[in-house]
């Protein structure tokens, strides 16, 4: 096993769901409000899991997002 790439594999891979995380939540939040879902001053409940299989391994994290 090569550290190197094995740290810049992980790197890219968080950067991907980063981003495509971030699309997504924006997206929702907006589609929400214009639906009358959310009034847009509201916070969050959020979690993200992480899961590998192969590794056995299942991680969640858990936070808030304030909108306002």
């Amino acid at each position: 096993m090569n550290e190197d790439t094995l740290n810049l594999e992980v790197r890219k891979f968080l950067k991907t769901v980063g981003i495509a995380s971030q699309r997504e939540l924006e997206h929702a939040v907006l589609k929400a409000v214009e639906a009358g879902i959310l009034e847009g001053s509201e916070t969050l409940a959020v979690a993200m899991t992480l899961e590998a299989p192969a590794l056995g391994i299942r991680h969640t994290i858990e936070g808030s997002i304030a909108l306002e």
